[in-house]
């Protein structure tokens, strides 16, 4: 009997990154034994205290807005509605480029199997404990010093990858593969260059 590997993934709803990262991941896990948490990690709360434009502040504002609602979402109904919720406004926001205003994100959560009223999250700050504590619990394994996605199994985590577009088939097997070969690698830290491509979603 084969051994499914549990993975905990971490991702801000707004970036684009982490969405490529999270379908790379999901084809990942059609040609691997993976199964699959989806976890929080807040740009938002990344970022309190430092520089940013005010585009950016904005960006990652109501990005952690979604979250109040993705996290009432899974205190009503199950950590099982993360991922179709994400998936409903991932593709509303990254694939669709659709503003991220209240009437999308109840369009997301009625596309996800939700009710629309979830939306009143959006601006209670009671959710915010949920997805600190969340988002603490993924920095914590990997240091301050990244992004999202964080992406955690037993004892290993790590931040990324950074990778467009989103491998597919069994190309995002070998990529989990070699990922995981140099993340386990005792004392191996980083490996990085400089983007020449915007994130593509096709």
């Amino acid at each position: 009997m084969t051994t499914r590997t549990a993975v905990d993934f971490w991702f801000d709803p707004g970036c684009p990154w982490a969405w490529l990262s999270s379908r790379w991941v999901l084809d990942a896990a059609k040609v691997r034994d993976l199964d699959v948490t989806w976890r929080l990690l807040s740009l938002s709360l990344l970022n309190e205290g430092k520089e940013e434009s005010e585009k950016a502040r904005e960006s990652h504002l109501r990005s952690h807005q979604q979250e109040r609602v993705i996290a009432a979402a899974r205190d009503a109904h199950g950590a099982d509605v993360v991922l179709p919720l994400y998936t409903a406004l991932g593709t509303s926001y990254h694939v669709d480029k659709t503003h991220r205003d209240r009437a999308v994100v109840e369009s997301a959560l009625l596309g996800a199997g939700l009710p629309a009223d979830l939306a009143e999250a959006l601006d209670e700050e009671k959710w915010d404990d949920a997805i600190r504590a969340d988002h603490e619990e993924g920095i914590a394994k990997v240091g301050v010093d990244v992004g999202t996605p964080i992406i955690a199994l037993a004892d290993t985590a790590f931040f990324g990858p950074v990778v467009t577009p989103a491998p597919k088939g069994e190309d995002a097997g070998r990529l989990w593969d070699g990922v995981l070969l140099v993340a386990r690698t005792p004392g191996f830290y980083e490996l990085k260059r400089t983007r020449d491509a915007s994130p593509s979603f096709d």
